[in-house]
C-alpha cells in the first residue's frame, strides 16, 4: 500500500485546518508582535544612542586608567608599553573587536611631554582634538572619527580615544543592550507559554461554545453558564434573550395552531356524520359519488388536524423526558396491523424484519406517530403492488436503534432530501395527495429523544430509504 498519498491527504486536510481564521492564533500572533516591536524598539533606540556617542570615549575612567599608567611606569619603557598594549587589547575586547587592524576597531593614542608614546595601530593616523574632553569628529583623510582627549593635572599626558564613525551593530557586555539579548534568546521559547496562557485564557469562551454546541435544535432554555467576565456576558445575555424571544414565538405559535386545531375538529366531524346521514338517504348515484367525494376531502383534512396536533404534541415534550423503558422492536411491529388495511387497498406488501431485542428509552406516544408517519408515507407514495420494508435493527458499536423504512416509490432527489423535514413543504413534482407534515412531525419527535434520520435512495438506486437511528438504552 503506498502511504504516500494518504500522508498527502492527511497534510493537506491538517494545513487546510491551519489555514482557517483562529481567534486563539490571532491573540498568539498579536502577543509576539507587542513583544518583537517592543524589543525591536528598545534595541534601535540602544544601537543609535551607541552609534551618536559611543561609551568608549564617554567615560572618564578610561582615561584616567590610561594616564595613570602612563605616568607610574614612565620610568620603565618597557613596562609602559606593555601595559598601555595589555589595556588596549581589554579595549578591544570590550568594545567587540579583537584584532587592532580591522576597519571599526578603536584607536588609544597617548602622549607624555609632547612625544606619541602609545598608537593601537600604525595603520590609524595621528588625531588631535580642538577642546580637550569633549567628544568631537574629526575628519582624516576619507575616514570621520570620534574622537575626545583628556589630559593629565600636570599637562605632560595626553590620552586620545577615537572610534570610526560607522554604524555598529555589535553588542558587548559593558553596554546596556545586553540585557537584551536573553530576551532575543528567549523569544522563541515564549511561543508556547504564550499560547498555553492564551489558552487558558480563553477557556470560558470554550464554555459557552461547548455549551451551545451540546444543545438540540429544540433546546430554548438558557444557557447555564453565566460568565463572570465581562467581555462574555453581553454575549451569553444575548444569546439568552434571542432564544427566550424565539420560545416565546414558537410557543405562541403552537398554542395557535393547536387551538385553531381543535376548533376544526368538531366542525369536522359533524360535517362527516351529516354527509354520510345524507349519503344514506339519497338514492342518485350521481349524488352519492360528489358524497363520496366530500367524505375523501374531510378525511384529508382531519387527517391535516390529527398531524397539526401530534406535531404540536411532540414539540411540546420535555427535551430531558424518558418516560420509561421501551421495546423498540414490539412497538415497530405493534404498529404494522393499523396500517395493514391501508397496504391491503392498493395491493402493496408490508415486511417486517427484527433482528432481536432492541431497547430505547422514550415516550411512547411519540415514538408511535413517529413509526406510523413514516410507514403511512412510504406506503402513500409506492406504486400499486409494491413492497414496503420495515427492519429493526441494533448497531452496538455506536449505541444505536436503528429503522430502516424502504419503499419503490419515486424517491426524493437529493436536493430536496433535507427541504422535505420543513413543514408543509412537498416535492413539486409529487402527485400524491398530502399536508407536508409527517416528515417534519418525525424529526421533531428525534429530535427529543436525541435521534437523527436521513433520507436516501433505496439498494437498486429506486425508491426511497428511511433510515431512523435512536439512543440505545444503557439501564
Amino acid at each position: 500500500m503506498n502511504l504516500l498519498p494518504v500522508a498527502m491527504t492527511a497534510l493537506a486536510r491538517r494545513w487546510k485546518r491551519w489555514l482557517q481564521p483562529s481567534l486563539l492564533r490571532r491573540l498568539l500572533l498579536a502577543q509576539i508582535a507587542v513583544v518583537v516591536l517592543l524589543w525591536g524598539a528598545i534595541l534601535a533606540l540602544f544601537l543609535y544612542d551607541s552609534n551618536r556617542v559611543t561609551d568608549l570615549v564617554r567615560y572618564d575612567k578610561i582615561f584616567d586608567s590610561v594616564i595613570t599608567i602612563a605616568q607610574n611606569l614612565a620610568a620603565d619603557p618597557a613596562r609602559q608599553q606593555e601595559a598601555l598594549k595589555a589595556f588596549d587589547m581589554a579595549l578591544l575586547e570590550t568594545s567587540g573587536d579583537f584584532s587592532s587592524e580591522t576597519d571599526k576597531a578603536p584607536v588609544m593614542q597617548v602622549w607624555q611631554r609632547g612625544r606619541l608614546i602609545f598608537n593601537s595601530t600604525t595603520a590609524a593616523p595621528v588625531m588631535h582634538t580642538a577642546v580637550p574632553g569633549r567628544v568631537e569628529s574629526v575628519r582624516v583623510g576619507e575616514r570621520v572619527w570620534r574622537a575626545r582627549m583628556m589630559t593629565s593635572p600636570g599637562l605632560d599626558t595626553r590620552v586620545l580615544l577615537a572610534e570610526p564613525k560607522v554604524l555598529r551593530f555589535s553588542v558587548t557586555v559593558d553596554h546596556r543592550s545586553y540585557y537584551l539579548l536573553p530576551l532575543a534568546i528567549s523569544l522563541p521559547f515564549l511561543v508556547f507559554p504564550a499560547w498555553l496562557s492564551v489558552l487558558f485564557a480563553l477557556r470560558p469562551w470554550r464554555q459557552v461554545t461547548q455549551e451551545t454546541a451540546e444543545r438540540g435544535p429544540a433546546d430554548l432554555t438558557p444557557l447555564s453558564f453565566e460568565p463572570r467576565h465581562k467581555e462574555l456576558q453581553p454575549l451569553v445575555r444575548s444569546i439568552n434573550d434571542l432564544l427566550r424571544s424565539v420560545r416565546d414565538r414558537a410557543s405562541r405559535e403552537r398554542v395557535l395552531i393547536a387551538d385553531a386545531a381543535n376548533e376544526l375538529r368538531t366542525p369536522l366531524d359533524a360535517m362527516r356524520v351529516n354527509v354520510e346521514a345524507l349519503k344514506e338517504q339519497t338514492a342518485d348515484a350521481g349524488q352519492r359519488e360528489l358524497m363520496i367525494n366530500l367524505l375523501r376531502s374531510n378525511d384529508r383534512a382531519a387527517r391535516l388536524v390529527g398531524q397539526l396536533q401530534q406535531l404540536m404534541r411532540s414539540d411540546e415534550m420535555p427535551q430531558d423526558a424518558v418516560p420509561m423503558r421501551l421495546a423498540f422492536d414490539a412497538l415497530v411491529q405493534e404498529r404494522i396491523p393499523f396500517v395493514e388495511d391501508l397496504a391491503r387497498v392498493r395491493g402493496i406488501g408490508l415486511d417486517f424484519v427484527s433482528e432481536g431485542a432492541v431497547l430505547v428509552f422514550g415516550e411512547r406516544e411519540s415514538l408511535i406517530s413517529m413509526v406510523s408517519n413514516l410507514i403511512e408515507n412510504a406506503i402513500k407514495y409506492s406504486p400499486d403492488g409494491g413492497i414496503v420494508t420495515v427492519r429493526v435493527a441494533c448497531e452496538p458499536e455506536s449505541s444505536k436503534a436503528v429503522l430502516r423504512v424502504t419503499d419503490q416509490g419515486p424517491g426524493i432527489p437529493p436536493e430536496l432530501r433535507e427541504r422535505v423535514f420543513d413543514r408543509f413543504f412537498r416535492n413539486p413534482d409529487q402527485t400524491q395527495s398530502g399536508s407536508g407534515l409527517g416528515l417534519a412531525i418525525v424529526r421533531s419527535v428525534l429530535n427529543k429523544h436525541g435521534g437523527r434520520i436521513e433520507l436516501a435512495a433505496g439498494e437498486d438506486g429506486s425508491g426511497l430509504l428511511a433510515t431512523v437511528w435512536l439512543p440505545l438504552s444503557t439501564g
